[in-house]
């Protein structure tokens, strides 16, 4: 049996802070096990959240520097807590990076935070940049969290995060295929910040609201829905794409009908796949009402885990990757990001 510990980081384009999960992973005759040892999420200070938000519009000096800067920060938070959990096996740190821009057809994707500046603050192997390498392979560079859902989830028909963007993944013809199905947070969360609210709480200001019929409908025909897999999106979609559609109309009546959209694209999803058992992580678990909607939308099992798994599967996933990375085995599917092979991705440091 071989036997791993790694940290995994992870910066959701949400932006409620940093999750550092720290995981023993166990292989025995090509069976994957895991356990979470320790795990926390560490919330941005308000200059650093709103460096990260505004990062999309820096000039290219500015975001060098932020992504030096950023990287440091990685490697203190992490060394900060390596001691506070007095942890003295690590094997890899496998850092995500913050999603600045994500341009795949035009063979790009940047996410900020130096791994080398990781590796200096901590003396730890680090693996980072999982997605560029799958980009100049013609992917989509997401979703990456495929391999961990078909080695570490298998039990379950399908695994739904509800992030900044809700994205999936299923076998279908024995082949693990995933793609983002539509935004959530990333709009939910704006739209909260009306009310001075970071997020919408159990969707207690969209259960307020009224569902805009006009405004539903044009949201339900924009043409990514109606795209076959792979496909993702990104923050520059949702500025050209959905938040153009809000101009003068009530938050709280648009929280309700986007919550209402996010439901009906997720509950389409899984009655098209005829999915029985589901497991929804992420934040937007926690979002009682859009839980409430998806419900009523589909006949499918959703099974909310704990709350360590909900919180911090993507963290727990990078990790696994990066364990993956260091033994130079497959951590990309093809299937799911739609590159030209499966392969091994992340920069080592």
């Amino acid at each position: 049996m071989s036997t791993f510990h790694a940290i995994g980081l992870m910066s959701g384009t949400s932006l409620d802070g940093l999750d550092i999960c720290f995981v023993r992973f166990e292989k025995e005759n090509s069976i994957w096990k895991f356990q979470i040892l320790k795990a926390e999420t560490v919330s941005y200070l308000k200059d650093i959240e709103d460096q990260l938000r505004n990062s999309i519009h820096l000039s290219a000096e500015k975001l060098l520097e932020l992504h030096s800067e950023y990287g440091f920060y990685l490697g203190r938070a992490v060394e900060n807590f390596i001691t506070k959990n007095k942890i003295e096996n690590i094997d890899v740190i496998s850092s995500h990076g913050h999603t600045v821009f994500h341009q795949p057809q035009k063979k790009f994707t940047l996410q900020i935070g130096d791994g080398r500046a990781i590796k200096i603050e901590t003396g730890l192997p680090v693996v980072y940049d999982f997605r560029s390498q799958d980009v100049l392979m013609g992917g989509n560079g997401a979703p990456l969290v495929p391999i961990g859902d078909e080695l570490l989830f298998s039990q379950y028909d399908a695994c739904l995060n509800l992030g900044g963007f809700s994205n999936i993944s299923l076998k279908l013809n024995n082949e693990r295929i995933a793609f983002d199905i539509a935004p959530v947070n990333i709009i939910l969360n704006n739209l909260a910040e009306d009310y001075g609210q970071k997020f919408d709480k159990n969707g207690d200001l969209a259960r307020k609201g009224k569902i805009i019929t006009e405004l539903l409908n044009k949201l339900n025909s924009i043409e990514f829905y109606s795209q076959s897999h792979p496909k993702s999106l990104g923050v520059e979609w949702c500025n050209e794409n959905i938040f153009p559609l809000f101009a003068n109309l009530d938050s709280m009546d648009v929280l309700a009908t986007f919550t209402e959209h996010s439901a009906e694209q997720i509950s389409k999803v899984l009655n098209q796949y005829q999915l029985e058992k589901v497991l929804f992580t992420g934040g937007g678990t926690y979002n009682s009402y859009l839980i409430e909607k998806i419900k009523e939308k589909t006949n499918s099992e959703i099974i909310v885990p704990e709350k360590e798994i909900i919180d911090f599967k993507e963290a727990l996933i990078f990790a696994f990757m990066g364990v993956l990375r260091i033994n130079n085995e497959i951590n990309v599917l093809s299937s799911a990001t739609g590159s030209i092979s499966d392969h091994s991705s992340g920069i080592i440091a």
